[in-house]
């Protein structure tokens, strides 16, 4: 994918504050500190773009990136970080799942799990509300790079079983280090991309 443009527009607090642009949209979802805005910026080869942080809970809003003036990346705020009260992960619930439930323009999500890790309830209740809205999904297991070769295997292993067993395609293998998975994850972006103007179109 040659990227011409990638522009961050806003960082949404509120449904009124989602972009007005009749463009498709794709979701970048995980819990806090997956690495999301690492994806991203490898995607689009912009190094400091989606702003990365050692610190989970960074990101309280959902960010918005225009690509090629054509499509939105969007990056959800992490989930299943402890550190904030109790109200503010109220918030950030009810402003995810009102952008999930009520966004005709979402035509896909990147469900991202660090591959060195097991499956959570929390990446469960994401991996169903994305299943409830019908919304396509892809999912990466990231940082795999931190991973020896056999660790990889045996942890992709473990974690595709637990995807299985839920109904949930495998994992692509991913890290925004050595851009394992990058061609496959755009490729994956890239039907969305083409299923949407084929809908369009009919």
């Amino acid at each position: 994918m040659k990227i011409v443009s990638a522009d961050f527009v806003v960082s949404a607090h509120q449904p009124a504050d989602f972009p007005r642009a009749k463009l498709p949209q794709i979701a970048f979802v995980g819990r806090s500190n997956v690495g999301k805005s690492s994806v991203i910026n490898c995607l689009l080869q912009r190094k400091g773009l989606a702003k990365t942080s050692s610190s989970p809970g960074k990101t309280r809003g959902i960010n918005f990136y225009r690509i090629n003036n054509r499509y939105f990346f969007v990056d959800l705020p992490g989930y299943g970080f402890a550190k904030v009260s109790q109200q503010q992960r109220l918030n950030w619930r009810r402003l995810i799942e009102q952008y999930l439930a009520n966004n005709s323009f979402l035509i896909g999500a990147v469900q991202i799990l660090d591959s060195r890790l097991e499956l959570t309830d929390n990446d469960l209740v994401m991996l169903r509300w994305l299943r409830h809205y019908q919304i396509p999904m892809i999912i990466i297991a990231t940082k795999a790079d931190k991973l020896s070769q056999n660790q990889l295997v045996s942890q992709l292993e473990r974690l595709n079983r637990a995807l299985s067993v839920q109904g949930f395609p495998e994992a692509i293998p991913f890290s925004a280090k050595t851009k394992l998975g990058q061609h496959q994850l755009w490729k994956a972006i890239q039907r969305l991309l083409k299923s949407e103007d084929n809908r369009e179109k009919s």
